[in-house]
């Protein structure tokens, strides 16, 4: 079974492109979904997230805005989030590929925002990489509640430029011209990934 990493920053639609493959029967694998379970009131990482970051805990639940206001300018603080969040995500991910494997998939797909930042890459087979145009990126992230254009900045900076990413990518998927341009691509990336390993069975 091959590992498809699917990444993209900020805006450019990775996750409506995610949950095309899903739609199609590809087993994926939410990285955010699996923060967002850790998170909920009796995750695994809500007591050391409250510990380290007080105040960031609302009724038993880490409030993401709080905590991201914990970290977003501290460097020190978003590495001690880093060490606690990334090796309860690491289980949960371990468990989906294997659930996916047992399954007999041909492929499974791994939707994680930060794959090139985090080194993640390097446990895929393959890499497809989402992208819009900037200006695309800019009006749809700053249209989000709670967004501006300051903390916009500050999270591009975390994040390699998509220019970058697209150097880096075996596809490139493109959200600029609508969702059936977009699927038209996941479904050719899923025909091919279905062809060659039925070929190597």
């Amino acid at each position: 079974m091959k590992i498809l990493g699917l990444t993209g920053s900020i805006g450019m639609g990775k996750s409506a492109t995610a949950a095309m493959f899903r739609i199609l029967k590809i087993h994926v694998y939410d990285a955010d979904a699996a923060v967002h379970e850790l998170y909920e009131k009796g995750g695994a990482a809500v007591v050391p997230l409250s510990d380290r970051f007080p105040g960031v805990s609302v009724d038993g639940a880490i409030d993401r805005t709080a905590l991201r206001a914990a970290v977003i300018n501290d460097p020190d603080a978003m590495s001690d989030l880093e060490r606690i969040v990334h090796p309860l995500v690491g289980q949960a991910q371990l468990q989906f590929r294997s659930a996916a494997l047992e399954s007999g998939a041909h492929f499974a797909v791994l939707d994680i925002p930060l794959l090139f930042e985090t080194g993640g890459d390097k446990r895929c087979d393959l890499v497809a990489v989402v992208t819009a145009p900037a200006d695309v990126q800019r009006a749809r992230v700053l249209a989000r509640p709670g967004m501006d254009e300051a903390t916009f900045e500050a999270i591009l900076s975390k994040q390699m430029s998509d220019s970058e990413k697209r150097a880096k990518a075996d596809f490139v998927i493109s959200t600029a011209f609508g969702f059936d341009f977009t699927r038209a691509h996941v479904e050719a990336i899923i025909d091919l990934l279905n062809r060659e390993e039925s070929e190597n069975d």
